[in-house]
Parts: C-alpha cells; sequence; structure tokens
C-alpha cells in the first residue's frame, strides 16, 4: 500500500467516473481516495450536511478535505481530496492550528 500514501507534493486528487463493463464506476483515483479515507487519514470533522469531511495525515500533518466537486450527479458524483486551507479549517470545520 506504500503508493497509495499521500506524496508531499500532491495536493489534490481529483476522482472522476468511468463506463467499465457497460455501467459507471469509480475511477483508480477515487478508489485511492477511498483507501485512504478509510485506512490512512484521521477523520477530524464533517460539515453539518455531512458532504465534506476533513481529514489529517499523521505522516506530515495535513489537513485533507473530502468533497463531492460534481454534486449535481447522481450520488454526489466523484469525490475529490485536496489539501484544506487555513480559512476553510477555520471556517467549515472550526479548527484552529498554529501557524
Amino acid at each position: 500500500m506504500g503508493k497509495m500514501n499521500l506524496r508531499p507534493d500532491e495536493t489534490e486528487l481529483i476522482g472522476s467516473w468511468v463506463v467499465k463493463d457497460g455501467r459507471m464506476a469509480e475511477d483508480e483515483v477515487c478508489v485511492r481516495i477511498r483507501v485512504l479515507t478509510e485506512s490512512e487519514l484521521q477523520r477530524i470533522a464533517k460539515t453539518k450536511d455531512g458532504w465534506e469531511t476533513l481529514y489529517r495525515d499523521s505522516s506530515d500533518g495535513r489537513y485533507w478535505e473530502l468533497t463531492y466537486p460534481r454534486s449535481e450527479m447522481h450520488g454526489g458524483g466523484p469525490i475529490a481530496l485536496t489539501v484544506a486551507s487555513q480559512p476553510t479549517l477555520q471556517e467549515k470545520y472550526g479548527v484552529s492550528i498554529d501557524s
């Protein structure tokens, strides 16, 4: 699973849906995001509506936000994982960190 870990140069992972065997399926990026959020990253907080989740990477201390950027699609569409900005941490999740 080493290649699944987030690299220091990565700041966003944007998933897509692909047609596989005649059906819509998550691409490799979506699968990687799910593995990361289920086993590698620590869940910190969720938004009130439950659609966005904040995670922390214990290996480097960065905060990551799981979102659904194509929310108009069925089921919220494919997922994305992006480094969370300081304002996002404070305003959306009420998390403050020392700079």
